[in-house]
């Protein structure tokens, strides 16, 4: 039995919108799952195996990166970059959705082949956890060449993550069928919205989204062009997509629709992503920066802002991890405001627009990560011990 304990916690962020911060200064998991939350006599975290001592700084579930573009491996072919979710990792972000492996080079259109990358990619990635990430890999993209029989199909050897938006399709309403059928089968369908953002694919209008009824707007704000203002309002207002805010598309936009989900009672809706690497880069801070940006700029509170990257995205796509409550997993990250900030802790950095200082990233109970090397330092370092040498630090 592992155990694994973190002491004099400062602030204890949910996940959770309807509860933001909890209260407690410890918690102790057990074989990598959350199994007490309170005082340090409460929780005897103090006598477990391993010890974190966050110094009074806070702990948040690990982000979920909900549009994170994986092909095979830890290596993305449109930036020639290896170890990129490595250094995801190094930004807070312990778990990420493929949006389908559509930068795979020579990507095949016929069913068979659309059918083959979406199980190999499933498969390498339930055998390949990159510094402990939870890669839900395998999305099918959908092609005029997929018939019922097809989804049937791959739903049953595992696959169950879709993407609409790249296919050869004449018009983007002759996929209406593929979608429905995807979604007969259990797949949870993420479709492309706004203009278009790499050669073969082709722009999606709020119109066109309204008819095939995807689960998921992917990167409503942008990818990287933005849907026109009165369109992404009406997905607001007369659909419950799930409205996904990204890094790599267009501030103003996100803006605007924070708001109008807020005003319309529907930010329960909205998820953040980085929607990288894509053009824009690799981004190992883009999740964190999104949520710097929607709080200092679009005034919504630093704990229930980052509930849109955890809670939120693990309710949008039925994971059990993006939350602090007994029983989930023990996917954490202890952060701080950033030395020499004007901000005394992670939260208030957060709703001043600063990134903060990751100084621990745990999953499933297990340190993976100490003194991020990406982030700016935190005020305070987490301790451990027994020391772990081997992660080193990165500042």
């Amino acid at each position: 039995m592992a155990t694994l304990g973190i002491l004099h916690i400062g602030a204890l962020v949910s996940g959770r919108l309807d509860q933001p911060v909890l209260d407690g200064d410890s918690l102790l998991a057990i074989d990598g799952r959350i199994a007490a939350i309170g005082s340090a006599a409460d929780t005897g975290a103090a006598d477990a195996d391993v010890v974190v001592d966050a110094q009074g700084s806070t702990v948040m579930p690990g982000l979920i990166d909900s549009h994170c573009h994986v092909v095979l491996g830890d290596y993305t072919p449109r930036q020639k970059t290896v170890d990129f979710l490595d250094s995801y990792v190094h930004g807070g972000i312990t778990a990420v959705i493929s949006p389908g492996e559509i930068h795979a080079p020579g990507r095949p259109r016929d069913a068979n082949g659309v059918k083959a990358l979406a199980v190999a990619a499933k498969a390498c990635f339930d055998n390949f956890r990159p510094t402990g990430m939870k890669v839900h890999a395998g999305a099918i993209v959908i092609e005029p060449t997929l018939q019922e029989a097809d989804f049937r199909e791959v739903a049953e050897r595992g696959v169950w993550l879709a993407k609409f938006g790249f296919g050869a399709f004449a018009h983007p309403l002759d996929g209406a069928p593929q979608v429905r059928w995807a979604q007969q089968y259990g797949l949870k369908v993420m479709c492309h919205s706004g203009g278009a953002s790499i050669p073969g694919s082709q722009p999606i209008t709020a119109e066109h989204l309204l008819e095939l009824r995807p689960d998921v707007c992917g990167h409503i704000n942008g990818g990287t062009t933005a849907l026109r203002d009165e369109g992404v309002l009406r997905i607001v207002r007369e659909s419950d997509m799930i409205l996904q805010l990204v890094q790599a598309g267009n501030l103003r936009s996100s803006l605007l629709i924070l708001r109008a989900a807020r005003e319309h009672g529907q930010l329960h809706r909205v998820v953040l992503a980085s929607d990288t690497p894509t053009g824009t880069g690799v981004m190992p801070l883009a999740v964190l920066k999104t949520a710097c940006e929607l709080s200092s700029l679009g005034g919504l509170p630093a704990a229930e802002t980052l509930a849109l990257a955890t809670g939120n995205n693990a309710r949008a796509w039925e994971l059990d991890s993006g939350r602090i409550a007994v029983g989930a997993p023990a996917d954490l990250v202890v952060l701080d405001a950033p030395w020499g900030g004007v901000a005394d802790d992670a939260l208030g950095a957060i709703a001043n627009g600063d990134i903060p200082g990751i100084s621990a990233v745990i999953i499933d109970g297990q340190v993976r990560v100490l003194r991020s090397r990406n982030t700016p330092a935190a005020r305070r370092l987490a301790t451990v011990r027994p020391p772990l040498p081997h992660l080193g630090g990165g500042h």
